[in-house]
C-alpha cells in the first residue's frame, strides 16, 4: 500500500514542513531567481533547508517544484530540462525525509497565467504541463502529489486531470484563500471540497492565505460541508510586512501562535498541518510538539 495512505489510515496526525521561498531568501536566494534553479545550481542548500524541517519534526517534505511546470519555468534557464529538475527535486526531498522515515509530497503550484475564459491559456495545455510534471515527480519517487496554492476551478481541474492521467499516486488539493474565506477568483471552500472530493482527491485543504483566524474559518466551512473529510492545513505565519532594510517580508506569528492554531485545526479535522510562507524550522518544531 502507498506509504502516505498507510500512515493516514492509521489515524496518525502528520506534520508537513514550513516555507521554502521565505527561508531560501534568508539563505541568500536573490529576488526574482526561481527557487527551482537551485535544484541544479545548489542542491546542498535545498537539502540543508529540507533537513532542518525533518529535524524539527516534519513527517512530510515538499519538493522544491512549486514553479516546476514547463509553463512556469519560462523564467528559468532550465526550462528545457523540466522533467529532470522535478526528478532531482524529488530525490533531494527524499534524502531529507529519510532522516526520520518521512514522506515526500510532489509540490505543483499555479502556472502563473490565467486559463480560459479568464485568460489566454487553453485548459488542454494546462493539463499537459501538469501531466509532464506529475510523471516526473512520480518517477523521482514522491509518495503523493500536492496541487497547492490554487485559486480557480479552471486551472485546478486541469491540473488534477493532468496529474491523474500520468500517475495513480494520491492527490491532495489545496486552495489559497487570500480574500478571507474566498480565493482570488472568489472561489468558496464549500465548492472546493464538493468538487475535488467527487474527483477523488485524498485530502483537500488550504495553504498560504491571510490570518490564522481566517484559516480557521476556511477549515470550519470545509467541515460543515463534508464532515470527517480529511483536511490539509498549511497557513502562512500571519500577514507579512516589508522590512525596509532587508527588503524581505517579516511575518507576525511566532512558533507558539502557529502551535495554538495547529491544535485547533486538528481538533476540527485536519490530518496534516504545517506552515507556508514565514514558517521556520522553529515554527514547525512548535507545531509538531503541539499536535503529536
Amino acid at each position: 500500500m502507498n506509504k502516505f495512505l498507510e500512515r493516514l489510515n492509521s489515524g496518525e496526525i502528520l506534520v508537513a514542513d514550513g516555507a521554502t521561498g521565505s527561508n531560501l531568501q534568508k539563505m541568500g536566494l536573490k529576488p526574482g531567481k526561481p527557487p527551482e534553479d537551485l535544484i541544479i545550481d545548489d542542491p546542498d542548500t535545498l537539502l540543508k533547508l529540507a533537513s532542518s524541517f525533518t529535524n524539527a519534526g516534519s513527517d512530510i517534505i515538499l519538493t522544491c517544484t512549486f514553479g516546476g511546470t514547463r509553463m512556469r519555468m519560462k523564467d528559468s534557464k532550465y526550462q528545457d530540462r523540466t522533467p529532470e529538475v522535478n526528478i532531482r527535486a524529488a530525490e533531494i526531498a527524499r534524502k531529507a525525509a529519510s532522516l526520520n522515515n518521512g514522506l515526500v509530497a510532489g509540490s505543483m503550484g499555479p502556472i502563473g497565467a490565467l486559463v480560459k475564459p479568464y485568460g489566454p491559456v487553453e485548459a488542454e495545455d494546462v493539463k499537459a504541463t501538469f501531466a509532464e510534471q506529475a510523471k516526473a515527480l512520480a518517477d523521482g519517487g514522491v509518495d503523493f502529489l500536492l496541487i497547492e496554492t490554487m485559486f480557480s476551478f479552471e486551472e485546478t481541474t486541469a491540473a488534477f486531470e493532468g496529474a491523474r492521467s500520468a500517475t495513480d499516486l494520491p492527490i491532495v488539493v489545496s486552495f489559497s484563500y487570500d480574500r478571507g474565506t474566498r480565493s482570488m477568483m472568489g472561489v468558496k471552500p464549500k465548492d472546493v471540497i464538493k468538487r475535488y472530493s467527487e474527483m477523488g482527491a485524498t485530502l483537500i485543504g488550504a495553504n498560504c492565505g491571510t490570518t490564522l483566524e481566517n484559516m480557521e474559518a476556511v477549515v470550519k466551512e470545509y467541515v460543515a460541508t463534508i464532515p470527517n473529510f480529511p483536511l490539509w492545513v498549511k497557513p502562512n505565519a500571519g500577514v507579512p510586512h516589508m522590512d525596509i532594510e532587508t527588503e524581505q517580508g517579516v511575518y507576525d506569528m511566532g512558533p507558539e501562535d502557529m502551535a495554538t492554531y495547529a491544535k485547533k485545526y486538528v481538533e476540527l479535522g485536519a490530518k496534516v498541518v504545517g506552515g507556508c510562507c514565514g514558517n521556520t524550522p522553529e515554527h514547525i518544531a512548535a507545531i509538531a510538539k503541539a499536535v503529536k
